[in-house]
């Protein structure tokens, strides 16, 4: 079964009691199928660059280390997985 989930979606990739209730700190649509993140925010902190992939099935992932969200934009998605 397919889920296709919104930015809203009260869902988490990560592990944890809570990862499945809280919502993301941050959510960000992309167009790619395959992302990093470095927790940036433009002040000079952040966390080590790791790339994720988006699964199908969900349509987005979490970083594990600063737990934003990226949602993939399937009308405008690049096939790149």
């Amino acid at each position: 079964m397919t889920q296709h989930v919104t930015p809203e979606t009260p869902l988490s990739t990560n592990t944890g009691t809570e990862a499945g209730t809280r919502p993301a700190p941050a959510t960000q649509i992309v167009t790619r199928w395959r992302v990093s993140c470095d927790g940036d925010d433009g002040a000079g902190l952040g966390h080590p660059r790791v790339w994720l992939a988006i699964s199908p099935d969900l349509g987005f992932v979490d970083c594990g280390y600063c737990d934003k969200r990226f949602v993939i934009d399937r009308d405008h998605a690049h096939d790149d997985h």
